[in-house]
């Protein structure tokens, strides 16, 4: 018999303000804890000193953590001039210091050849990684990694603030970009290098900012239930977000009871209103009764033109509340 696994079968989407000075996985096991979920991941690592939006996906919602993975990001930076550290961020050690001599006019210059798609070289601190090994830890053991460069896009940014030695930037920006990255190739343009004083994820995806929760709102709640002995689900699961909320953005088809049966045992099925190609989302209901429908995964379009599964979602029967 299969060992049972410890803890919830809860599912959904937790959007957690990662705190400073913590790992996203110090963060994504709080969060585990907390709920007493069997399974969680996140989204995505934020750098230890980086704070702001970190989506958790627990249970079922781990299948579509790859979507968020793969949505763009809206970030709050300040880069401070004159040092270039090793990281390209404050927690590096120093490897240049030069006077700052920008003026208005030339960082304007400068920030615009950031905007739009252009070609982005990963730093060695990142956690790209090359045969099976984070890229940072190459760079630790003092070992240079050749890469190529990739497309990135920056969708805005908006020079919020130049004070003295420090620019603070909102920067919205497609999946797989650096923002450490940016600013120091920010800093070699103007001549006087730069890193990363503060970093802030203010958004991923279309995600509301205002369903943000921190890890002390999350204990805090945990005490109130002990104290109200209630169960601590009752106040904790609202905090949930939807986990096809991962995938609002995909095209969505619906199917009935036997299509969704096949598709949960891995066979194609046929819909009327699918794409040509790509993914979608599926519902198992009635598209002129959209709320009641139930989200059963993601599927994709195959050669034959049926909707084939992708991501299922598997409810458990014994799941606790």
């Amino acid at each position: 018999m299969a060992k049972r696994r410890k803890g919830r079968a809860i599912n959904g989407i937790l959007l957690l303000d990662k705190p400073y000075d913590k790992s996203s996985n110090h963060a994504l096991q709080a969060v585990k804890r907390i709920y007493f979920a069997q399974k969680a991941g996140h989204t995505g690592a934020l750098d230890p000193l980086a704070t702001g939006m970190l989506p958790i996906c627990l249970g079922e919602g781990t299948k579509f953590s790859q979507f968020l993975l793969d949505t763009d990001k809206t970030y709050r930076v300040t880069a401070k001039l004159g040092i270039r550290t090793t990281t390209s961020d404050a927690a590096g050690e120093i490897v240049s210091e030069k006077p700052v001599k920008v003026t208005d006019a030339q960082l304007r210059v400068a920030l615009d050849k950031f905007r739009g798609t252009t070609k982005q070289v990963p730093s060695m601190y990142s956690a790209l990684k090359y045969q099976g090994k984070p890229l940072y830890k190459y760079a630790r053991e003092g070992i240079e990694i050749p890469r190529g460069s990739r497309d990135i896009t920056v969708f805005h940014l908006n020079l919020l603030s130049f004070e003295n030695d420090e620019v603070t930037l909102d920067i919205h920006v497609s999946k797989g970009t650096y923002i450490r990255t940016i600013i120091d190739d920010l800093g070699e343009m103007l001549g006087c290098g730069a890193h990363v004083a503060q970093l802030r994820r203010t958004a991923v995806g279309n995600y509301p900012v205002d369903e943000m929760v921190t890890l002390e709102q999350l204990e805090a709640l945990l005490a109130q239930a002990k104290e109200q002995d209630i169960s601590p689900s009752q106040l904790l699961d609202p905090l949930l977000v939807p986990m096809n909320t991962a995938v609002a953005d995909m095209p969505t088809v619906f199917v009935d009871d036997m299509s969704a049966n096949f598709l949960r045992h891995g066979n194609p099925v046929q819909a009327s209103n699918a794409p040509v190609d790509g993914l979608v989302q599926v519902y198992l209901g009635d598209p002129k009764l959209t709320a009641q429908a139930e989200f059963i995964g993601v599927g994709f379009i195959d050669d034959n033109g049926l909707v084939a599964p992708k991501r299922i979602v598997v409810i458990d029967p014994n799941h606790q509340y």
